[in-house]
């Protein structure tokens, strides 16, 4: 590998490059290395069409497949290029199911010069979880993955998956069947989807996991049309009926013309209701209490597959926000401390934390420092930018909001303004709260350590027996020299923030 002088990516991890041949796109993602937390060097995607006409005929589209070879050239030089170490090659639908899939496969492992992974249906399946599995934290539901030539279906609850199924409606695949018409494909989609009622009864009441280009684009248009204010597919969560109704209108399209639509590809739009169909009629069936979108899916599952057991268990929201920690934070054990610290403090301010609660603390205690190197002025709001906007997964919209305005009141005080009140409202009543005092820690023992390790570990609050105080922040004495006003003001904001009287103790 060649060497460089970038310190923006991570010493010691190998660039791994998946291409995943599907029926209407063929794309390339080489990611930074094996990882229980992948992040993405180079992403390409071409819309080859393989699986055009396979449904009347049996054959992938012969146009489809002289582009789908010479994108699979170009993609063999790009991550050669990208120093890809690994070249993992996975087909789908229609690779398995045409007549001329044989050929066609033998013909693309001659230019790429490794072996393609066919994927079954009930594999792709399993894929698919993983995928799911390895982007939320502790997942319950059924997760559907809509290709442009199949749906996949499958239980996961926490680590474990039930068996996948594979169903006939693929965006692609369902308008061909239907020959355009929406009423021809909602019968057929009614049709299939009634094969799998038995599995998708099991999911009631719990959560619907979407995977896949064109429910994403059904994601992202709700969001501009509802002016939701972060654009972040992963996790984007929507309760049932309010996602039944926005499918009608989907389906209708009666709105097409509304600049919204244009947040949708050209390329996607037509296949929109045709997604929409197949996802209604999965939610009726299913009737769970929410739906989740997947950034993750089949190419992040299959990377999921290849980690150690260890590393599958590895948090990916910690994972992530530690490896952030040390790509740019002025010290990452500081930043640990941090964590292990207020981890020991929240409770004498009378905090019970919940699991998930405790995960965005911590996450939020290493991403703290992240944004050092901004100008003072605006570290706050480039902490804020960097977090909310971050690729991370196992994490929700609420919870990405808590780790982002926690490190903006770290720098910027503990006042909302403008620039915060759309995740502010996000976050809601608690989180905002638990955000807050999280921040005006911070603003002390930063301070106080002047943002290097060594000294946090050996601060502690304590409920006080001066009934003048309500708790005392207990410094030992060779640390007296810290003592100052700045330090004095920042614990008193803490103590207007929290209605308690505080008071440094040097003992």
């Amino acid at each position: 590998m060649t060497r460089s002088e970038a310190q923006g990516r991570l010493v010691g991890h190998a660039p791994v490059s998946v291409i995943d041949i599907g029926s209407n796109s063929v794309r390339l993602v080489v990611y930074e290395g094996l990882s229980r937390a992948p992040v993405v060097l180079f992403n390409e995607k071409v819309l080859c069409g393989l699986g055009k006409g396979l449904a009347l005929t049996g054959r992938m589209d012969d146009e489809g497949v002289r582009r789908a070879l010479m994108t699979l050239r170009r993609f063999r030089a790009l991550s050669d290029q990208a120093q890809a170490t690994q070249v993992h090659v996975l087909a789908t639908a229609a690779a398995r199911e045409a007549e001329n899939g044989p050929d066609f496969i033998r013909d693309a492992e001659a230019i790429l010069g490794c072996e393609i992974e066919v994927l079954s249906g009930e594999r792709e399946a399993l894929y698919s979880a993983y995928g799911v599995i390895g982007g939320f934290h502790d997942p319950d539901g059924i997760a559907g993955d809509l290709g442009g030539g199949s749906l996949e279906l499958i239980d996961i609850k926490g680590h474990a998956c039930g068996k996948g199924i594979t169903l006939p409606l693929g965006g692609l695949r369902l308008s061909e069947q239907a020959g355009g018409s929406l009423e021809k494909a909602t019968a057929f989609a009614k049709k299939q989807v009634k094969k799998s009622a038995a599995l998708l009864s099991a999911g009631e009441g719990r959560t619907f996991y979407a995977v896949g280009g064109t429910w994403r684009n059904i994601a992202k248009l709700h969001m501009e049309i509802t002016h939701y204010p972060l654009h972040m597919m992963q996790g984007y969560e929507l309760p049932l009926q309010e996602i039944l109704n926005f499918l009608n209108e989907v389906i209708a399209s009666k709105d097409s013309k509304d600049p919204a639509w244009q947040a949708v590809s050209k390329n996607r739009r037509s296949l929109l209701p045709f997604g929409a169909i197949a996802m209604r009629e999965v939610l009726e069936v299913m009737k769970p209490a929410k739906i989740a979108f997947s950034a993750q899916g089949v190419r992040e599952g299959y990377l999921y597959s290849l980690l150690s057991e260890t590393d599958k268990a590895a948090d990916p929201l910690l994972v992530a926000a530690d490896e952030l920690a040390v790509l740019r934070a002025r010290s990452p054990e500081h930043a640990r401390e941090l964590a292990d610290w207020t981890g020991r403090t929240v409770p004498v301010f009378g905090i019970d934390e919940t699991e998930e609660e405790r995960r965005y603390r911590q996450a939020a205690c290493l991403l703290a420092d992240i944004s050092w190197r901004a100008h003072p002025d605006y570290r706050g709001l480039q902490a804020l930018n960097v977090i909310a906007h971050s690729s991370f997964v196992s994490i929700t919209h609420p919870g990405r909001a808590f780790i982002a305005l926690a490190n903006y009141y770290r720098f910027e005080g503990l006042n909302d303004n403008g620039t915060t009140q759309s995740l502010a409202d996000m976050a809601g009543p608690r989180l905002l709260e638990l955000a807050k005092l999280l921040g005006g820690l911070l603003r002390v023992v930063y301070l106080f350590s002047a943002s290097m390790p060594g000294v946090v570990d050996h601060l502690r609050f304590r409920v006080s027996e001066n009934p003048d105080l309500d708790l005392e922040f207990v410094v030992p004495h060779e640390y007296c020299d810290f003592a100052g006003e700045r330090l004095e003001g920042r614990l008193q904001q803490l103590a207007k923030l929290t209605g308690k009287r505080l008071a440094f103790i040097f003992e």
